[in-house]
């Protein structure tokens, strides 16, 4: 059985979203598919699909917001990684067994029609892991 299923995507924080859009617009050659806000995270994402595999640029609404705080401390760039599971909760028991730390013992809403939950990078070597699962439509 597999426990991780794919990288779903990479989380890049940035300063400014439409700045940011504009950018990976040119970089990748397309246009994001989509933009939201997830107030409980303070931020607007932004989603890109190249092939099989997603990018979300990350703004914060909110200087103290998670990304408004880690842009502050490290700057813009990588934030996360994310993969893509089909239990997520089976896999937070698994992991936490394994011995990481886990930051959402519930999982979240999430962008992207998603439930998240997030392992501290302190027990990933320095990478803060997202998992994600699917919300059934």
């Amino acid at each position: 059985m597999n426990h991780i299923n794919k990288i779903e995507h990479l989380g890049i924080a940035v300063k400014d979203i439409e700045q940011a859009n504009t950018l990976y617009e040119k970089l990748l050659g397309v246009p994001p598919y989509k933009q939201e806000a997830v107030e409980s995270e303070a931020v607007i994402t932004s989603f890109f699909k190249v092939g099989d595999s997603k990018i979300e640029l990350l703004a914060s609404t909110q200087d103290d917001g998670p990304i408004g705080k880690f842009i502050a401390k490290k700057g813009e760039g990588i934030h996360h990684i994310a993969f893509d599971v089909d239990d997520i909760v089976l896999e937070l028991e698994r992991l936490e067994k394994e011995g990481f730390q886990i930051l959402n013992k519930t999982p979240k809403k999430g962008a992207d029609n998603k439930l998240v939950a997030f392992i501290h990078p302190k027990t990933t070597n320095g990478v803060l892991v997202e998992l994600c699962q699917e919300v059934p439509k």
